[in-house]
């Protein structure tokens, strides 16, 4: 009996130390990322509603994926990967450098002021996983301690970004390796993203979230009506990963030339913008994903918002995925719901949350940032999504870098990147 009262005794001290030496260095990440974050948030907020004020400027965009390429060719990191390689980081197969910070930062300013149609999560996600990672080179961590900071760094300039804390703390753990999640990190993430978005609230940054009109009762048929949705949005889902990975491999094929081939991306968009006859699909699209929730939506919005995504990411320009994600999903559901008896506002909720899942394939982030998006109605729907959205998706996932170690369709290791 003694040994045994001595055994939990020292496993909670071990616990205890680990706990407080997480939340002093999760701390630290939380308050220099979270300030990284919010001065991010404000400056793509602020190019935003310059190229609202000065359309002229989206005539600059090639000159801008050229002045892009050219800071990364100058700085020694075009072969840069972007979140690819942050998550190749944190399984400690290659290092991240802090210049990758400045870098993501600057280039997705250039990518928004201009017009390229892109996100900012992956610039986050590069910049609080560069940051952290050179703290803990400074305190001289051992590797896995490094790769849990990473993760912590990512958490938070997530949260102070999108306002969804805890949405960004299980997306860190989650997303590096699919059918695993790294428990490990979960407090330091948890404890970052508090801070960051804690950070974010002091400024007050407002964070992302919606109302819906309308939630169903939840009935044999609507959940059947849910579940259909959500299939759709899956292979949705894996339309746009082949699109946004067969693009790039297009450019790379017939424009061997960085400089030349993001300049060409910039004058593609340019034509493309100019066929449309609008501005709505240049940038992240936050307005049109609001417009989608509201129950309205251009049947043919989503397959625009991919051709300008992938033509913008392809040829070199920065930002990220999510938001595009979000905005092809809440499009595509507020049209195609309808079609299966579903309120518009809700089907596009249903859309944004099963394709999410789908290009990321966190299903248990995605069900979180269902809650966080759009509060505790409807969340069976919204688990739903995720599980459905998570098993139709395949093996295809924006992040090259990401592994399915574990099987969608049963319990197999596979070990295997996405598609």
């Amino acid at each position: 009996m003694e040994e045994q009262k001595s055994g939990v005794f020292q496993s909670f001290y071990r616990s205890l130390l680990c706990f407080a030496k997480w939340v002093i260095l999760a701390s630290a990440v939380g308050a220099v990322v979270g300030i990284m974050g919010v001065l991010f948030h404000f400056s793509v907020e602020r190019v935003t509603e310059l190229r609202a004020e000065y359309p002229w400027l989206l005539y600059l965009l090639p000159l801008g994926g050229a002045v892009i390429v050219l800071l990364y060719q100058k700085t020694g990191m075009s072969k840069d990967m972007g979140t690819n390689t942050v998550i190749e980081a944190v399984r400690g197969e290659r290092p991240l450098h802090l210049r990758t910070a400045p870098l993501i930062f600057i280039s997705t300013v250039i990518t928004h002021l201009l017009g390229g149609s892109s996100g900012r999560e992956g610039a986050a996600l590069q910049i609080g996983g560069s940051i952290s990672a050179r703290m803990a080179d400074v305190l001289h961590l051992n590797q896995n301690e490094h790769q849990m900071m990473i993760m912590c760094g990512m958490s938070t300039c997530f949260a102070a970004l999108f306002g969804t804390p805890l949405t960004a703390a299980i997306f860190a753990v989650e997303v590096i390796s699919v059918g695993v999640m790294h428990y490990a990190a979960l407090v330091p993430c948890a404890v970052g993203a508090l801070i960051g978005y804690g950070i974010a609230q002091i400024c007050h940054i407002p964070p992302t979230a919606f109302a819906l009109s309308f939630v169903p009762e939840l009935t044999f048929i609507s959940a059947l009506q849910t579940a259909a949705l959500s299939i759709l949005c899956a292979l949705l889902s894996s339309i746009f990963c082949t699109v946004m990975h067969k693009t790039t491999g297009l450019y790379r094929k017939y424009i061997q030339n960085p400089v030349l081939r993001a300049a060409t991306g910039g004058i593609l968009v340019i034509i493309l913008t100019l066929i449309v006859g609008n501005y709505d699909y240049n940038g992240a699209g936050m307005p049109m994903i609001s417009r989608a929730i509201q129950g309205s939506a251009l049947w043919y919005a989503f397959a625009l918002k991919i051709l300008f995504t992938a033509l913008t990411l392809g040829a070199g320009f920065k930002g990220g995925e999510i938001v595009p994600t979000f905005f092809i999903g809440a499009t595509f559901g507020c049209v195609a719901g309808p079609l299966l008896g579903m309120n518009p506002s809700f089907a596009a909720a249903v859309g944004l949350i099963a394709l999410f899942c789908g290009v990321i394939n966190c299903p248990v982030a995605s069900f979180v940032l269902a809650v966080e998006l759009f509060g505790g109605n409807g969340v069976i729907f919204f688990g739903i999504a995720s599980a459905i959205g998570y098993l139709f998706s395949g093996n295809y996932g924006l992040y090259s870098a990401q592994k399915i170690v574990y099987s969608k369709l049963e319990t197999k290791f596979i070990d295997v990147h996405c598609d």
